[in-house]
């Protein structure tokens, strides 16, 4: 089991994220969502719960709604409470107990597929952190902001 917490109105919530059929079969009826399909590389499902917020916390709803119930918490209010680092802990926390849901073999190649997943964003932010620090951009900018001759 792996768990996040989000801010609440009586101090943080802390959400138990647990992977079982019973879940899947929550999240397929409640939002359409296959999540054996992570382990189908044409369903793109693991970059699109790590990129959408709006998908991953219907997603995380489903799987935590017994749980958001017993603390009267509604669905908008969860989703009011994913925001910032939040988001990166509950998506951490999804696709480690979804990669342990699976067999020892296929777990295998999902926390491989997951530690790749990571380093291509952590390559892309560090290329634009590069570009937004570099002098040609200041150039432009500047010469962007310099008024028109006529």
């Amino acid at each position: 089991m792996q768990s996040f917490s989000t801010p609440g109105s009586n101090g943080n919530n802390v959400w138990t994220v647990q992977i079982t059929v019973a879940t899947i079969k929550r999240v397929q009826a409640l939002v359409g969502v296959n999540l054996l399909d992570v382990l189908d590389s044409k369903s793109h499902l693991l970059e699109k719960l790590s990129t959408d917020p709006i998908l991953l916390c219907d997603v995380l709803y489903a799987i935590c709604k017994d749980q958001a119930e017993s603390a009267n918490v509604t669905d908008e209010q969860f989703g009011q409470a994913l925001a910032g680092d939040v988001i990166d802990h509950a998506t951490t926390a999804l696709l480690q107990e979804l990669a342990d849901f699976f067999p020892a073999a296929k777990r295998q190649v999902l926390k491989k597929a997951l530690s790749k997943l990571r380093q291509v964003e952590e390559k892309a932010l560090e290329i634009a952190s590069a570009q937004l620090d570099s002098p040609e951009l200041q150039q432009q900018l500047e010469h962007l902001l310099q008024p028109a001759k006529t």
